[in-house]
């Protein structure tokens, strides 16, 4: 038996980490372990050193898609996104950064194997944690493509950015860029929810907080933003920006992380401490029909079923 930690996929709010345990839960056949919902969060971590042990305990492989794993488990498989907590402490609660400062290193290195999704992460996790790991990147799901009919309820023309309210994800850089474009009628929405555990970032005043938005709704989302944003000051993939490039929406990417990586040609990019930079980029996006070409192109080359296949065959080598 190979065995899955859901704990991630029973949480319900959705970012990176929840995308990679809801799709290997619905797609790669693993037996999937999971808490109750009260237990997907900050009390899950009892869960998942305690009696996650156990319940895996006839497991071959144990396979872990959100960074953490139950340290006393011998036979783990871990997806490990990013290291950005002990990069920039600064970024999350100190509680967070203690938790991860004891428990990740002792993962990553009693683990069978790590795997990381870009490389950009994989350099990250040599340098800070001192193992090696193997790159599988994520995917974007068929949900998401071109032609989908946009998202209702807009009354004006919208920019869009997928982030949570975290100081990593930026948001107060976009400030400028949400005041410049409200003078032509347009507004800059953000759709994401708060997480106690990550500092917020600098609060904004002219863009239209969302909050967290339907799954089903994402895809409608994407393609009626006459663009997208993602100014993060630190991504290990960037599964957002794919998802609108897959929608046909021009994307404006962070020159930071694993952005470039991921995005490659297909994004315009700006320093993510360059306010204006990345307001005269926004503006430059919106209608520029080589970008709505390339991007579905370019996230064409990345599938969850690719990311299922890489993964299980790294997980059945053990």
């Amino acid at each position: 038996m190979i065995a899955l930690n859901a704990r991630a996929a029973a949480r319900p709010e959705l970012g990176g980490v929840e995308r990679w345990a809801r799709e290997l839960r619905a797609r790669a056949g693993y037996t999937a372990l999971a808490p109750p919902a009260a237990l997907s969060h900050r009390a899950g971590h009892a869960w998942e050193q305690g009696a996650l042990p156990v319940l895996a305990r006839r497991a071959r492989v144990l396979v872990n898609p959100a960074n953490l794993a139950p340290v006393a488990f011998p036979r783990n498989a871990v997806v490990i996104h990013d290291a950005a907590a002990l990069r920039a402490p600064e970024w999350y609660s100190p509680l967070y950064v203690r938790w991860q400062r004891t428990v990740l290193p002792l993962v990553a290195r009693r683990a069978l194997r790590v795997v990381t999704v870009s490389s950009f992460s994989r350099d990250e996790l040599r340098e800070l944690l001192g193992v090696e790991a193997v790159v599988v990147p994520g995917g974007v799901d068929g949900r998401f493509v071109p032609g989908v009919a946009p998202a209702a309820g807009f009354d004006r023309p919208y920019v869009l950015t997928v982030a949570s309210r975290t100081a990593r994800k930026n948001l107060g850089a976009l400030e400028v860029a949400a005041r410049r474009l409200a003078g032509e009628g347009i507004d800059l929405v953000a759709a994401g929810g708060d997480r106690p555990q990550f500092r917020d970032g600098a609060s904004t005043g002219s863009v239209r907080f969302l909050g967290p938005v339907p799954d089903a709704d994402l895809p409608g989302l994407y393609a009626g933003a006459l663009a997208f944003v993602l100014a993060s000051l630190h991504e290990g993939f960037g599964l957002t920006a794919l998802e609108a490039m897959a929608c046909g929406t021009p994307v404006v990417a962070a020159r930071a992380g694993a952005l470039p990586e991921t995005c490659a040609d297909a994004a315009r990019y700006a320093d993510p401490r360059d306010p204006e930079g990345i307001a005269d980029a926004i503006e430059a996006a919106i209608g520029d029909d080589s970008l709505r070409a390339a991007g579905p192109r370019r996230a064409a080359t990345f599938s969850w079923e690719r990311t299922v296949a890489e993964l299980d065959a790294v997980v059945r080598a053990l």
